[in-house]
C-alpha cells in the first residue's frame, strides 16, 4: 500500500474543510445548519373560519384560509397546520406539514368532514427549514347540524265544513323534522280572508305525539266563513319551518226564534239540554228575537237560574253588576258571572245577540255577583 506524505494529508483536509464551509454557508441549501441568524418571519394569521362561526355540517370539508407571514431570509416558506378541539392542542385532529403558499393567502382544505356539535381551534406557523415563525393566533369555529322542519298537515275543520258549533277543535299531523330538536310548538293563524289580512285570532301551543289537537279558547261568530293555517317552531333555537296550506271552514248557523210578544218568553226550558251549558244560553235565547234591555235582563236571569238548577261546573252563577257605562238595569248586559270567573254568554249584546259559552278569565269583584 502507497503511505501518503504529511504533507498530501494536511492538503487534503484543507480542500475537505473548504468544501464543508462552502455547502453550509448556501443559504438556500436543504441541509443549511439553523436558524439563520438576523433572518425573521412574521407570523401568518387566521382569516377563516374565526369567531366562533357556526358551519353546517353539510358544508364540509372546511377550507382553513390565512394571510401568508412575511420574511427577511432567501429560504422559501412553507406553513404547519393544526386543528384541535382544545386550546392548548392536546387533541388534536388534524396536522400537515410542508403546505406551499398561495398568493397572498394560503388555503388548506381539510380532507374529511369534522364531526358535528363540537367547537374546533387551529392555528398555523410558518417554517422555511431552518427558521420557523411564531405560532399564529388561536382561530376557532363551530360544526352543527341545522335543524329542519317542514309544514305540518292540516286535518280538521277542512274543505269548507259546516261546524255543529261555534268553537272548533283543529287537528294536524306534526310537521316532519330532522336535526337535534328539542321541543317542537305550533302557530295557529285564523282569519277572515285567505289572505290573512285580518287576523282574528293567533295562537301558539305544543305538540302532542304524531297528531296534535287544539281547541278555539273561545267562541266564533256563527254562520261565518274562516280560514286557517299553521306552522312549527323549535322552541329552543326558534327554529321555524314553512307555513302549512290554508284550510277553511264554516261555522254554524244561530238558531233564533222569533220573539214572541215583548216580554213574554216563547217555549220553556229545561232539562235535558244538548251541549251543556252552551245548550242552556242557546235555549233561553231562542225565546226571543232581537231583545230590548229588558228582556236581555230576563234572559241573563233565566240563563243564571237554569245553569243553577242544572249544577253545572264552576257555579253557582248569578248576573254581574254593573252601574256605569253600557248596562242592562244596573247589570253586565252579556255576562254571568261565578266566584271565580266571568261567562260571556252573548256574543254581542247591542248588535247580533248570538249565544255563546266563553271564558272572560277573571274572577269577579267581591260583591259585584249577584246570584239568583
Amino acid at each position: 500500500m502507497k503511505k501518503l506524505s504529511s504533507l498530501s494529508v494536511v492538503s487534503a483536509l484543507l480542500v475537505a474543510s473548504c468544501v464543508g464551509a462552502e455547502k453550509s454557508s448556501n443559504p438556500l441549501s436543504p441541509s443549511v445548519a439553523g436558524p439563520i441568524p438576523g433572518v425573521n418571519i412574521t407570523p401568518p394569521s387566521p382569516v377563516e373560519p374565526r369567531d366562533g362561526v357556526s358551519i353546517a355540517v353539510d358544508q364540509q370539508p372546511v377550507t382553513l384560509l390565512l394571510q401568508n407571514a412575511a420574511t427577511n431570509g432567501e429560504r422559501p416558506l412553507s406553513y404547519v397546520f393544526e386543528v384541535a378541539t382544545d386550546t392548548g392542542f392536546t387533541n388534536k385532529v388534524f396536522m400537515r406539514e410542508g403546505v406551499t403558499p398561495g398568493e397572498g393567502r394560503t388555503a388548506l382544505r381539510l380532507p374529511d368532514p369534522l364531526a358535528s356539535g363540537r367547537t374546533y381551534y387551529w392555528r398555523a406557523q410558518a417554517v422555511d427549514g431552518a427558521n420557523s415563525s411564531p405560532v399564529s393566533a388561536l382561530a376557532f369555529f363551530r360544526i352543527f347540524t341545522p335543524i329542519v322542519i317542514d309544514r305540518p298537515r292540516l286535518d280538521t275543520p277542512i274543505n269548507n265544513v259546516r261546524l255543529g258549533d261555534f268553537q272548533p277543535e283543529f287537528k294536524l299531523t306534526n310537521a316532519p323534522r330532522s336535526g337535534p330538536v328539542v321541543a317542537i310548538n305550533y302557530v295557529l293563524e285564523l282569519s277572515d280572508t285567505d289572505s290573512f289580512a285580518n287576523k282574528v285570532a293567533v295562537w301558539t301551543f305544543g305538540e302532542q305525539p304524531n297528531q296534535t289537537r287544539f281547541a278555539a279558547p273561545h267562541t266564533l261568530v256563527g254562520d261565518k266563513q274562516f280560514f286557517w293555517h299553521v306552522h312549527a317552531f323549535d322552541t329552543s333555537t326558534n327554529a321555524s319551518g314553512p307555513w302549512s296550506d290554508t284550510q277553511v271552514f264554516r261555522t254554524a248557523v244561530p238558531v233564533v226564534v222569533p220573539s214572541p210578544s215583548p216580554g213574554s218568553p216563547g217555549r220553556p226550558c229545561g232539562p235535558p239540554y244538548p251541549n251543556q251549558p252552551f245548550g242552556i244560553v242557546q235555549c233561553r235565547r231562542s225565546q226571543y228575537g232581537h231583545m230590548s234591555q229588558t228582556e236581555v235582563l230576563a234572559f241573563l236571569r233565566g240563563v243564571a237560574k237554569d245553569l243553577n238548577a242544572a249544577a253545572i261546573s264552576g257555579g253557582p252563577f248569578g248576573l254581574y253588576r254593573k252601574t256605569t257605562g253600557a248596562n242592562c238595569g244596573g247589570y253586565s248586559c252579556d255576562i254571568i258571572c261565578s266566584p271565580s270567573n266571568g261567562w260571556d254568554v252573548l256574543m254581542d249584546a247591542e248588535g247580533a245577540q248570538t249565544p255563546t259559552w266563553g271564558s272572560k278569565d277573571s274572577a269577579p269583584a267581591p260583591g259585584k255577583c249577584d246570584f239568583q
